[in-house]
């Protein structure tokens, strides 16, 4: 019966997969080079807050951000998906976090010529060579924090959506005071050849997810994983800072729905202290 019920689970899992859209892959360029590691930072959008500029808030490339600061303040280093910065969400949400008083800085991965894309599914292992650009962003954008004259090292964050949040939840580094996971939902599944999360279980993190996400949810006929509950909660089963928040019939993209700013605005400005 257990052989039956095992192959049964199979076939189906084999059936779902067989179902899957066609997949597609551009590019080939996955590690940086010396000059693109300069343009993922140079070419980051940034967002600060009036009280740096003391006029209106700038959002714009961090190579043209003004060069002094009126003071120092808390700053997010936000992870763009695949789509990259062009997505007109991101620059709302740092604008949002500009109103907040907190500066925000996301590193362009498109910085690097030919970079590898993909729609999905592709294979794992082409997944696995853009988590691992994307982890090298996240020490770039570190590495570039305390030359910042605005950016107050002692309060960083990091957050990130999809793609961009596959990293945050690997990143070991120990820079930032919090995480917060954007519709990525560290577990095994198609995208990962296995989820490999690094969370620290010492510093909050914070998880939102549409409870039906297109790509990362059981909603998704090839996610690959028959057991997955579409969300972070087992990852972080150890950290008693950490806090997952559902949204029923979210889109993918849910930065700037109301649902997901209230909890997020609570959780930065318990960890941040704008």
């Amino acid at each position: 019966m257990k052989y039956t019920i095992l192959l049964t689970s199979m076939l189906l899992a084999a059936s779902a997969w067989a179902q899957a859209p066609q997949g597609e892959i551009k590019g080939d360029a996955v590690v940086h080079t010396a000059a693109s590691a300069l343009d993922v930072i140079a070419g980051a959008q940034v967002a600060l807050p009036a009280s740096v500029t003391g006029g209106a808030p700038y959002l714009g490339p961090l190579r043209g951000a003004p060069k002094e600061a009126r003071q120092r303040v808390p700053v997010v280093v936000f992870m763009h998906g695949s789509s990259g910065l062009a997505l007109k969400a991101i620059g709302e949400w740092q604008q949002w976090l500009a109103s907040m008083g907190i500066a925000s800085l996301a590193p362009d991965s498109f910085a690097l010529p030919n970079r590898l894309t993909y729609k999905s599914p592709v294979d794992k292992a082409t997944y696995e060579k853009v988590h691992a650009l994307r982890v090298s962003e996240i020490a770039l954008a570190a590495q570039a924090l305390p030359g910042q004259p605005w950016a107050d090292t002692a309060r960083v964050m990091l957050a990130g959506t999809s793609e961009g949040a596959t990293a945050v939840a690997r990143y070991t580094g120990r820079e930032f005071a919090g995480r917060i996971i954007y519709s990525w939902s560290c577990e095994d599944n198609y995208f990962v050849q296995a989820h490999a999360t690094a969370l620290p279980d010492d510093r909050p993190v914070l998880n939102v997810m549409s409870s039906t996400d297109a790509f990362f949810s059981p909603s998704n006929s090839w996610l690959g994983n028959a057991t997955a509950t579409g969300h972070c909660g087992a990852a972080l089963k150890a950290n008693k800072q950490a806090s997952v928040v559902l949204i029923p019939g979210a889109p993918h993209t849910l930065l700037n729905l109301p649902a997901a700013r209230h909890p997020a605005e609570g959780f930065l400005r318990d960890v941040l202290k704008p």
